[in-house]
């Protein structure tokens, strides 16, 4: 499933890396990451919860504002 990850904190072309990593960790696939738009967008498998989401960008250093189906 698709989904539009809206995270704070990434200001760099480091900061997207960081993020799209976090992602790609926990099984992510298609990863794009828009620091204009404070936007990643993923293709995550079925058993990825938001949690899970939330979590790994938290330990990257960033803050999850909201996570939607794409």
């Amino acid at each position: 499933m698709k989904k539009k990850i809206y995270i704070e904190g990434m200001s760099c072309g480091h900061c997207s890396n960081h993020v799209s990593e976090a992602l790609k960790d926990i099984g992510g696939k298609g990863i794009e990451v828009n620091l204009d738009k404070k936007l990643a967008t993923a293709e995550m498998s079925d058993g990825i919860t938001d949690e899970a989401i939330k979590v790994a960008i938290d330990e990257a250093g960033y803050e999850v504002v909201k996570i939607e189906i794409a």
